[in-house]
């Protein structure tokens, strides 16, 4: 039975108020703080239709993303309410109900205060109350794009969700220390600089949302692309000083991916006397590129010595020790398990950069949710074929003989020698064996690069090493360690 509200008989409407204000607060803890308030924060409760919960939204692509991506955790959160809710439905608000209006309507109405209009199956709920958890201090400063030239964030780059290691540690500790103490002497400018997908980007959006957060601060961030169009745009529409004060009106100014004004002279020149505004007024800058200062050949001389006046910090290529935490990190939030063995296996892989690394996986998965199948090492080698194939180094066989001779000191012609004792067999057979599993080798082709050996010797290396790992731990290490070694 129901009451005049809409909802069972046995439940008031301040418990579903109660009950919203928990379902907001649990999706605050579980999503985090940053991507609640991008995505989650605009959420209002309109209605409880029978079993259906109204939610709306300000916008369509707002409405659309929440429903695609937190609609099944809201069904879930709402029937563990025991509130009666079955199905939820996410509209976009009536624009005719904006925030402004909403606020303003019950005391136009001579409602402030008073219970929600009763209809028949329906309980409304005043947009005007904020019903959300319990406020935590100060409402963090979300960063807004001005006028319209500024990129918009990404709300998963954040410092919680950026994996640290030996390769990027320092760069990390630098953009932590920006970001809680804008400008200060010696960080100003943060010159980032390292490889495609080794993480500059996600480190700079993550400085942004940090200095947002912690302070009253516009922060502007784009691509050195968009702020030389932007400036030809200016000059176009004769709009140049709109352009100039807008830009040095920041507190914050992030420039990504430098190297593209290389040959821009006229942009360069803006970008020089801009630096120079914002620095001399205490401004902080923050800029990445895949070289140096020093190394930007194609920069005028006195805007790299600018950018290399404050800290510059490299990010070096990844460690496999750095691209299993990144796996596993990213793993954690699937909805599939991932076996280490995959794990490591794509670690081992694709070394390159932790974009292509994180693309592997998320196709893995997909394609398991997809199908609903298990990931296994088999379907990872089927699945990311293409990938594979492309991150296939080349190693050559006097690499493999180099790299075992300095391992187990010996001398590298031992390897094609015609002595027996063990401290020389072993390691050769250990060289034919990585031989084996990192060529293309034939058997014939590698017993010739080993003193013109028979291809049954190099049979009898391989299936001699494979059985000394299964028995022996360290010895296995070993091996692995020379595989890594080598593949990296």
């Amino acid at each position: 039975m129901e009451n005049e509200l809409g909802t069972p008989s046995s439940v008031a409407p301040g418990q579903v108020t109660e009950a919203w204000a928990r379902i907001r607060g649990r999706l605050r803890e579980e999503v985090g703080e940053v991507e609640y308030r991008s995505w989650l924060r605009q959420m209002t409760l309109s209605a409880i239709e029978g079993e259906e919960a109204v939610i709306l939204l300000p916008t369509r692509f707002l409405r659309d993303w929440v429903r695609n991506h937190y609609g099944d955790r809201l069904r879930s959160l709402w029937g563990a309410e025991n509130l009666g809710v079955r199905r939820i439905d996410i509209r976009v608000a009536p624009e005719s109900r904006s925030l402004e209006a909403a606020e303003a309507a019950p005391q136009a109405d001579g409602l402030a205060g008073a219970a929600p209009v009763a209809r028949a199956h329906q309980t409304t709920l005043p947009l005007a109350e904020p019903l959300s958890s319990p406020p935590r201090g100060p409402e963090p400063r979300v960063p807004e794009s001005r006028n319209d030239w500024a990129a918009p964030l990404d709300p998963r780059f954040t410092f919680d969700s950026f994996v640290v290691g030996k390769p990027n540690e320092f760069a990390h500790a630098c953009a932590r220390r920006v970001a809680e103490k804008p400008a200060s002497p010696g960080f100003n400018p943060l010159f980032l600089y390292g490889g495609v997908g080794l993480g500059k980007t996600h480190l700079m959006h993550a400085i942004a949302w940090a200095i947002s957060f912690n302070g009253q601060r516009n922060v502007a961030y784009m691509s050195a692309e968009k702020f030389m169009y932007r400036f030809i745009a200016a000059l176009r529409s004769q709009s140049t000083m709109e352009f100039k004060e807008s830009l040095r009106s920041v507190d914050v100014l992030m420039i990504d991916d430098l190297q593209f004004l290389i040959g821009k002279d006229n942009t360069q020149e803006e970008f020089f006397h801009t630096f120079n505004a914002l620095v001399d007024a205490g401004k902080q800058i923050v800029v990445s590129a895949d070289k140096s200062p020093s190394d930007l050949s194609g920069l005028e001389d006195r805007l790299r010595t600018r950018l290399g006046c404050g800290m510059v910090a490299d990010i070096h290529a990844t460690t496999y020790e750095l691209r299993i935490s990144i796996l596993q990190a990213k793993a954690q939030g699937a909805e599939v398990e991932v076996p280490p063995r995959v794990l490591e296996f794509l670690a081992h892989k694709i070394t390159s950069n932790v974009r292509e690394l994180e693309g592997a996986l998320n196709r893995l998965i997909a394609h398991a949710n997809l199908f609903g199948r298990p990931i296994t090492l088999e379907s990872a080698q089927e699945v990311l074929h293409d990938i594979l194939r492309a991150h296939d180094r080349r190693v050559t066989i006097e690499e493999i003989q180099r790299k075992v001779a300095e391992h187990y000191n010996i001398r590298l012609t031992d390897m094609s020698s015609a002595r027996r004792a063990r401290n020389v067999a072993r390691p050769r057979q250990v060289a034919m064996y990585l031989a084996k599993q990192l060529t293309s080798r034939s058997l014939p082709e590698i017993g010739r690069r080993f003193g013109n050996r028979d291809h049954t010797t190099v049979m009898h290396a391989v299936s001699r090493v494979a059985e000394l790992m299964q028995s022996d731990s360290t010895f296995a290490e070993d091996v692995e360690l020379l595989r890594r070694m080598l593949e990296n």
